[in-house]
């Protein structure tokens, strides 16, 4: 185990091939938990960003999560579960590898799944996050 912040631990099994992803297989946690909505590819207006470019709406997702995280006083690495959704996972894959592990501060726990379609017919990801809130926000 390797604690990654003041209520969250980072459960490590041993396996060879831990190191090379960059979620962990499971997260110990305390405290109080925000449990975030779908969140998609949507801009400040409510417009879906990025029809067709797997790269922008996941980009979105997270800056929206971002601007979850902020309004609640937490941070990135105060995530501890991740699940994806989305209408393409090879493309999901290839695509937003490098983009998406920013985001993955401290190895949360994540989950991907492909759907055959989400609330809008453009969509092609969605995220949702449960956070460990920092004992500090109220």
């Amino acid at each position: 185990m390797s604690a990654t912040s003041a209520n969250r631990i980072d459960l490590r099994l041993g396996k060879p091939w831990e190191d090379k992803v960059f979620f962990s297989l499971g997260v110990v946690s305390s405290g109080r938990f925000l449990h975030t909505a779908g969140v998609t590819a949507r801009d400040p207006d409510g417009k879906l960003v990025g029809t067709g470019d797997m790269r922008a709406q996941t980009l979105q997702c997270f800056q929206n999560i971002g601007d979850i995280l902020r309004a609640a006083g937490a941070r990135w690495e105060d995530v501890v579960k991740y699940t994806l959704y989305t209408t393409d996972i090879e493309r999901f894959d290839t695509e937003t590898r490098e983009l998406r592990a920013p985001y993955f501060v401290g190895r949360p726990g994540a989950t991907l799944v492909e759907v055959s379609r989400l609330i809008h017919r453009d969509m092609l990801i969605e995220i949702e996050a449960i956070v460990a809130l920092p004992e500090n926000v109220t």
